[in-house]
């Protein structure tokens, strides 16, 4: 079996525990753990960088695992149920992990998201929007990507270059993007594994709220 096919495999069983780069280390990311696609939030938390996911999450919160602790069976007595096809899942930056998170080592500025949800009808979500600006500034393994605003130039498109770090224009080749379009939507895509360019989709109208609070999209899969 390959490794691309094996890890939604995995996910099932269980959760899936740039410009230069970083080692994991001094500083600190932050913990989010929340229920239902982020409609509901169980906790956040400061944590250190340095030490797993799995760890900061057992530091935060009380957990049983499997597969030798490499696997998240239950977070504040919320457990993953086969027969009801709910379990947990967890993204670093927005990336839905492919490593157990007893093994992804948090960098400094690393947003980890455990969310406990169906998977019926839609195993893997590849990129969430809700841990925006991520991935665009931190990436994923202490690694990040050029940054790209695609959109007419006005105050709009250099306010949100601003806040993922990046231009506006330009060649978009390796780069996160993230273009503009009419309505209100807020979506990301990804094509490939995380780490890789994520494209996200922003409606204007979204667009011209979330420059005045980027927390806007937090905890979110998508804007409608």
């Amino acid at each position: 079996m390959t490794r691309r096919l094996l890890v939604p495999l995995l996910a099932v069983l269980g959760v899936l525990a740039g410009c230069g780069g970083q080692q994991a280390g001094a500083g600190h990311a932050s913990l989010w753990v929340t229920r239902d696609r982020g409609e509901d939030v169980v906790l956040t938390a400061s944590v250190p960088a340095g030490i797993s996911a799995m760890e900061a999450l057992r530091r935060e919160a009380k957990i049983e695992t499997r597969y030798g602790g490499r696997f998240v069976a239950s977070i504040e007595g919320i457990d993953g149920d086969l027969a009801e096809q709910r379990d947990w899942f967890y993204f670093v930056n927005g990336y839905d992990a492919d490593v157990s998170a007893a093994e992804y080592r948090l960098h400094d500025g690393d947003i980890v998201w455990f969310d406990y949800r169906s998977w019926a009808g839609q195993l893997r979500v590849p990129v969430a929007v809700g841990a925006f600006p991520e991935p665009f500034v931190h990436g994923w393994g202490g690694h990040r990507r050029p940054a790209v605003v695609l959109g007419r130039r006005d105050r709009i498109t250099r306010r949100l270059a601003q806040i993922v770090g990046g231009r506006v224009g330009g060649s978009a080749a390796g780069a996160n993007v993230l273009a503009l379009t009419s309505g209100s939507r807020f979506r990301g895509e990804l094509s490939g594994a995380p780490g890789d360019p994520v494209r996200f989709s922003i409606g204007r109208r979204f667009a011209e709220r979330l420059v005045r609070d980027p927390s806007l999209a937090r905890f979110h899969y998508a804007i409608p």
